[in-house]
């Protein structure tokens, strides 16, 4: 996953406040498996331990549930948990671990005392009953995105928790000749950047140590069961990274931008990938939101050989020399989200020895960038310039001489230039947080109706940018926030890239295209100046013939879309292309009348007119990196 840092910078106006904030949003999370998916392995590795290990972890779990029992379910693994938990669970803080805390004392802390987490745990529960029903894409495309707009209202750190570094990722291979002991080293070493292979061998030695303390007694009935669970909370840690090994789209390495990055990871945890462990076993690995049984399975064998070696170690049958340097004491507080390498080695040669047959069962990761690297991906972020072009059906409410009744129908062609930024993907590709400027051209035909309006051309120019509650708020607070608690300014722009506070602006995907209400989010104005040749024909009382003046009117057309739909959508790495039905309401104001014939006529009084109608767009984005 990853963060942004960095204290105030200095801001002059509210847009440039707004722009900064919406840049930082490009640094999105990438978590591996979902909750439920993290939580189900877990569950699956326990039912997999022998009958004695069950027991062992189950007095475990028992013991550090002591003091916490309301908090803490009875059953370590509830395999029947429902859509609306009221306890955390052993196997729960396997998915809490890395995605909803930043260290094992974190999210010990976490689990113990924050009011939210069992939201959590609820939100998730719900999401994993609407996956397991989902039949087709969107389905499974709207079941994240409502988990993921709802954990982002629940867990006050959901977003901005996160950090440059990679540590839910394997590091990929320098080449095809590589050894499981050459690679291990090279994840295990001093220099290396984290990675999901070194996160888990730091916890889990961690984990050891602190068992290897109770394994050796003498500590008091309290302490005990502080140090117990400090090892569970360790081990939960670790095997949450330990699950990520295995979620394609993290076994594919992660390099360039940002969007490069996540656009990649997105692809191959649903499309899939080829990999092989470092045992020699091929296989098909998915990822995220679409594991499958056996994805579940080989995972759940790796974490149940891990918890059998930290039941071994509470029972005496292997010890640790990180336990010499230790008295009785909590959870390793090494922050994953926010350090970028390990302060020194994991543990000493024939501990990581140790865990030789666990990590074996782990993927080899595809190559690094160069020959032989696998196709990389871009989800819609980052800086474009664009090109638009769209054609229009209209209606205006009468004209605009204040007799001029009925309605009248006009048609056009429009074609603009875009720049602006994507941010469709700041947590799934649900997410709309696309903000723009536009300048174009625009040609409306002659009007039919009761209320003729010549056929006219104009300037215009389309603004568009998420709110948070109401229209513009953004820059209201921008410039407030920004010195006061950027990370507040932050969450609210993913929350208005996301449907907004109140998430009824949220995309919804079908199987005919998504659908989003966009109200408030995008402004469009046209200028249309006509001058002494194109003048009206406005009726005024008493002035003939046929009580009637030519009148030269400028207007500013503005219009607000109420929904988009968009039956298609293509991508590559730099730029996409989409077809969109955007229906609109506004309103036509006329401006410096100015009579033509006849001379010395007065000039009529004109009115304002509302007007609907609907746009079909078509939109061309290149991103410039």
């Amino acid at each position: 996953m990853q963060r942004t840092t960095g204290g105030p910078a200095r801001v002059k106006t509210p847009k440039l406040n707004l722009i900064i904030c919406l840049i930082e949003l490009q640094a999105v999370t990438t978590f591996a498996w979902v909750f439920p998916e993290h939580r189900d392995i877990t569950v699956l590795a326990v039912q997999k331990l022998d009958p004695e290990q069950q027991a062992m972890l189950q007095k475990l779990w028992s013991e550090a549930r002591s003091g916490h029992e309301a908090q803490f379910c009875g059953p370590m693994a509830d395999p029947a948990q429902g859509t609306n938990p009221t306890c955390i669970d052993l196997a729960a803080w396997t998915a809490i671990a890395g995605d909803h805390s930043c260290s094992a004392a974190d999210m010990l802390n976490n689990v113990l005392n924050t009011p939210w987490i069992l939201g959590v745990a609820r939100v998730s529960a719900r999401l994993k009953a609407h996956l397991a029903v989902a039949q087709r894409r969107h389905q499974r495309v709207n079941a994240v995105r409502s988990s993921d707009i709802a954990l982002e209202r629940t867990d006050p750190d959901y977003v901005t928790r996160a950090s440059s570094n990679n540590s839910h990722f394997l590091l990929p291979r320098t080449n095809v000749t590589i050894t499981p002991e050459a690679y291990a080293r090279l994840a295990l070493g001093p220099k290396a950047d984290l990675n999901a292979l070194a996160t888990y061998v730091w916890f889990h030695l961690r984990a050891l140590a602190m068992a290897s303390l109770v394994a050796r007694g003498g500590l008091a009935p309290e302490a005990h069961a502080r140090t117990v669970r400090a090892a569970l909370a360790d081990e939960a840690f670790a095997l949450h990274f330990l699950q990520d090994s295995f979620a394609s789209g993290h076994a594919i390495g992660t390099w360039g931008n940002t969007a490069v990055r996540k656009g990649t990871h997105d692809y191959y945890n649903e499309h899939g990938v080829s990999l092989v462990t470092w045992s020699g076993q091929p296989f098909v690995a998915l990822g995220d939101a679409y594991m499958r049984p056996q994805d579940a399975e080989r995972a759940a064998a790796a974490v149940r050989d891990s918890l059998a070696q930290l039941m071994d170690t509470f029972a005496g049958k292997m010890t640790l020399s990180l336990a010499d340097n230790l008295a009785e004491a909590g959870p390793d507080g090494f922050d994953v989200c926010h350090e970028e390498r390990f302060p020194e080695t994991a543990g000493n040669v024939a501990e990581v020895q140790a865990l030789v047959p666990i990590l074996r069962q782990t993927p080899a990761p595809t190559l690094g960038a160069g020959l032989g690297e696998l196709p990389r991906f871009r989800a819609e972020l980052g800086p474009f310039i664009g090109v638009s072009a769209a054609a229009r059906g209209g209606v205006l409410s009468g004209g605009f001489g204040t007799m001029q009744g009925g309605t009248s129908g006009t048609a056009g062609l429009e074609v603009a230039a875009r720049l602006g930024l994507g941010l469709e993907g700041v947590l799934n590709e649900s997410s709309d947080g696309l903000a723009f400027a536009e300048l174009g051209l625009r040609q409306d035909a002659h009007s039919t109706g009761t209320a003729a309006v010549p056929g006219r051309g104009g300037i215009t120019a389309r603004f568009r940018v998420p709110f948070w509650l109401i229209p513009g708020d953004l820059l209201v607070a921008a410039p407030i926030l920004a010195f006061t608690s950027r990370r507040s300014l932050q969450k609210m722009a993913v929350q208005a890239a996301n449907g907004g506070l109140i998430p009824w602006q949220a995309g919804i995907a079908t199987r005919i295209g998504r659908f989003q209400l966009v109200l408030g989010r995008e402004v469009g104005l046209t200028f249309f100046r006509h001058g002494q040749n194109h003048p009206m024909l406005i009726p005024t009382p008493g002035v003939p013939p046929a009580d009637s003046t030519l009148v030269a009117v400028n207007s500013t057309q503005v219009e607000f879309p109420i929904l988009e739909y968009r039956p298609f959508r293509t991508f590559s790495l730099n730029q996409s292309s989409d077809l969109m039905i955007q229906p609109y309401v506004g309103f036509d104001k006329p401006s410096t009348p100015s009579v033509v014939s006849p001379t010395g006529a007065p000039t009529p009084n004109l009115r304002t007119v509302t007007t609907a109608g609907i746009r079909v767009v078509f939109d061309w984005r290149h991103y410039v990196k």
